[in-house]
């Protein structure tokens, strides 16, 4: 239990730290960049003291820190060339005078998250009996994973580069199957963990991870904001953009 506390008192004292840079800076947006961050280092530190066979243990140290390292690199370059992110400012002129507690419950909850979607992490690290040929899928639908996700932030960063696309939504790539192709492929690495832990005490509960990441995307923290900010900048463009396209899984377009 001791890893599990270590986990979620470092979740807290950096949610509190980011809370205190935003309250400088007036950009919310570092609460992404800290989730990721703190995702990061749960994975490799369950994988340090959890009691799996070595192969395995790697296996969860370096998928899980080379997933959320890339994406925290990401999200980090992203706040830190932009201004507040437009669900983040929505929050922030909806809360008016009373934004800096709310945003301090919000990161705090945060760090909740983090503790509660580490979890699996933890699970798949206490799996003495691991399949390796399972082992070995999980970590070649990681790699697709990671490279749907990859190419997927590579074609918007791309296309919103370009100061003719102000006001457009990106139609290229895989943003032509589906309106979130990113969440798409950050919902499918997390089916590596299941693979992994297939054998142990905990091999069906790890099925609710892709189950409860798909809840968060697609109904709760993910799909409904972004699609409400991109309503608000893109207007009538996003709206066909909706009438064609995919919300989720990859489709081929509509007219």
């Amino acid at each position: 239990m001791f890893n599990l506390i270590v986990v979620a008192v470092l979740s807290t004292a950096a949610m509190l730290m980011a809370w205190n840079w935003q309250k400088k800076y007036a950009n919310a947006g570092i609460v992404d960049v800290t989730w990721a961050f703190g995702m990061m280092f749960a994975g490799p530190w369950y994988a340090l003291t959890g009691t799996a066979p070595l192969f395995l243990k790697w296996s969860l140290g370096l998928l899980t820190f080379f997933w959320f390292l890339r994406l925290g690199i990401h999200l980090y370059q992203r706040v830190f060339s932009e201004a507040e992110d437009g669900r983040y400012h929505a929050m922030r002129n909806a809360m008016k005078d009373h934004a800096n507690i709310g945003f301090l419950l919000f990161f705090l909850m945060q760090a909740v998250f983090i503790w509660l979607l580490s979890l699996p992490f933890w699970a798949v690290a206490q799996n003495t009996e691991s399949q390796t040929p399972f082992v070995i899928a999980a970590l070649l639908l990681a790699a697709l994973a990671l490279y749907g996700e990859t190419t997927a932030d590579q074609q918007l960063a791309d296309f919103r580069s370009k100061p003719e696309h102000q006001g457009l939504s990106c139609r290229k790539g895989w943003w032509r199957y589906s309106r979130h192709p990113n969440y798409f492929f950050e919902w499918l690495h997390w089916f590596a963990y299941p693979l992994m832990g297939w054998g142990g005490d905990y091999q069906l509960w790890l099925w609710l991870a892709p189950l409860i990441m798909f809840c968060f995307l697609y109904l709760f923290t993910g799909i409904p904001f972004t699609e409400q900010q991109a309503l608000r900048s893109r207007g009538e463009d996003y709206r066909l953009y909706q009438k064609t396209t995919s919300m989720f899984f990859p489709w081929w377009p509509g007219t």
